[in-house]
């Protein structure tokens, strides 16, 4: 099957456990001082994100839109005190999710299989609404900030972080980039980024007031070294779970994204604020 015609929760299920030992626990980007590990630097942006977040008082509800492994909706109980519901359409998600949660013995966790883009939650349900890196494999992004501004309380808080785009591209700029951007899609998925301003409009749009908006593009930058390291430290384990092709692609894939990032075409950024 083509990636471009996997739905993103098939996607993950088939890469989910050899990109545990690529990305960390975690599953996502760091953003790194000098001198960082992978986790310290995947641990720095969790704690941006909770800084965005602002969650308040112990018992918050807060919705998890693409909750991964789990590890973050389990912070967010254990350290803010939260209630979170973790939500994916990667069943094993869910399963992982709920052998993170019993594992570390959290129990003010619960993962669904929901949509982010229509998550057929009730309306002003939710205190915070977290959303790391998961954006981006959304095809209907707006419909993923209208929706997760509908289910926000008024006073409550939406913060997401993701890959981006700097800056439009050309169609001959699109055309030259054809087999990068195919290799890409093959290794992560069908992604469809956004500019950081697009997302705060979306989100003044429908009813958030914008306070914090982040370009980590060159904090982030180290993640792509550190995932090679992971893959030569584990190679024969990932190969094993991914096959020789497809962990030979990986790698290509990092070194296409340090490309766009010096470019000035992709990036990462964070962004947040409160609903009216």
């Amino acid at each position: 099957m083509a990636a471009d015609s996997v739905e993103p929760g098939q996607h993950y299920d088939r890469v989910t456990a050899a990109w545990r030992l690529i990305f960390g626990p975690q599953l996502h980007y760091g953003v790194f001082d000098p001198g960082d590990s992978l986790d310290s630097a995947t641990d720095r942006l969790t704690a941006l994100m909770l800084e965005t977040a602002a969650i308040g008082s112990a018992g918050a509800e807060v919705l998890d839109v693409g909750s991964g492994t789990g590890a973050i909706a389990c912070r967010l109980a254990t350290e803010a005190g939260a209630r979170v519901l973790g939500i994916t359409t990667s069943s094993v998600g869910v399963e992982m999710g709920r052998a993170t949660a019993a594992e570390l013995g959290v129990d003010r966790v619960s993962f669904e299989l929901r949509d982010g883009t229509d998550n057929g939650l009730p309306d002003a349900s939710y205190d915070v609404v977290w959303v790391l890196e998961s954006s981006h494999l959304m095809r209907q992004r707006e419909r993923l900030v209208a929706e997760c501004a509908r289910v926000l309380r008024r006073g409550g808080r939406i913060c997401l972080c993701d890959i981006m785009l700097r800056r439009d591209l050309s169609f001959a700029e699109v055309k030259a980039a054809r087999k990068d951007l195919a290799l890409l899609r093959d290794v992560f998925g069908d992604a469809h980024m956004e500019q950081l301003d697009r997302y705060a409009g979306w989100l003044a749009d429908h009813g958030v007031t914008v306070d914090t908006a982040v370009d980590l593009t060159d904090r982030t930058r180290p993640t792509f070294a550190a995932w090679r390291a992971n893959i030569d430290a584990h190679r024969s384990r990932i190969v094993e779970l991914m096959g020789e092709p497809s962990t030979e692609a990986f790698v290509a894939a990092t070194y296409v994204l340090e490309r766009l990032w010096d470019e000035g075409i992709m990036g990462y950024g964070l962004i947040g604020g409160t609903r009216r």
